[in-house]
């Protein structure tokens, strides 16, 4: 279980992160059933991402056991150690649309981190003249994962629900709403209902609005102050700031420097 909790927990500073910018920045609430409140009640964009890292967080919990899944012989003067990290996790398995989704999204987050797996190695022997080498698969950065699952986040794919009649009763399926547009892979990510635009404050949809978020004055992005702000303006205060400055490299071999106190203009939504 603290391995489980410190999956979720990386997963939500990486969602924060990654949507710092955006007007949905991946607000937590005091829920321990619904951290992120209503957001994910819909098949959304956010959903689908959220899903998506939260997978790839709980997929890199610390190893314990030595792993075989990417193992081959060992080789003259090397040697399988550590672990290689499990990257293997639970999914559902509903025949509802919604589960449908979860699980492609989930397995997006996994098979991320399965794909950017590389291989480590550590000599040993008598002035690192590596006679014995211990290999591992190692994950990669847990940053390198929100960038890449964020940029699928941008283009994720729509898709529309259908209803067949199977041996077990009616099943929900995904299908891609544009047939001209490339079919997702296991890589990709899916949603099928449409964001709110978390302009405002709504308890029904889960969105805080923009209002008192700090935005980028000079951006023409959407963290700029026209976007984040959804056209209602923004107000602008200074705020001073104490910084270190004049730093003097000294031989050998410290760093002296001088504290300044420097004023910024901080630009917020009304």
């Amino acid at each position: 279980m603290p391995s489980v909790a410190e999956g979720v927990k990386l997963g939500i500073q990486e969602c924060q992160h990654q949507f710092r910018g955006r007007r949905w920045n991946c607000t937590t609430i005091k829920d321990n059933l619904a951290i992120f409140g209503p957001v994910l009640d819909k098949a959304t964009r956010e959903s689908a991402f959220v899903h998506a890292i939260a997978s790839g967080g709980l997929a890199r919990p610390p190893c314990a056991a030595a792993d075989s899944h990417h193992k081959g012989p060992p080789g003259e003067g090397w040697k399988w150690g550590g672990c290689s990290e499990d990257a293997e996790f639970g999914v559902e398995n509903r025949p509802d649309a919604r589960s449908a989704m979860n699980r492609h999204n989930n397995e997006a987050g996994r098979t991320t981190i399965l794909d950017h797996m590389h291989l480590r190695c550590k000599c040993h022997g008598l002035s690192g003249s590596c006679e014995v080498k211990t290999c591992w698969w190692a994950q990669p950065d847990f940053r390198m994962l929100g960038d890449y699952l964020k940029d699928k986040y941008d283009s994720a794919s729509e898709m529309v629900v259908e209803k067949h009649r199977e041996s077990r009763g009616w099943v929900e399926t995904l299908r891609v709403k544009y047939a001209f547009f490339k079919h997702p892979t296991e890589r990709d990510l899916v949603y099928y209902e449409g964001s709110p635009n978390f302009c405002e404050p709504n308890p029904e949809t889960g969105s805080f609005g923009t209002r008192d978020r700090v935005c980028n004055v000079s951006s023409h992005g959407i963290e700029g102050c026209d976007l984040l702000c959804c056209g209602r303006g923004h107000n602008t205060r200074t705020e001073k700031r104490k910084e270190k400055c004049h730093c003097i490299f000294h031989w050998c071999c410290y760093v002296s420097c001088q504290e300044c106190v420097r004023v910024y203009d901080v630009h917020t939504c009304k």
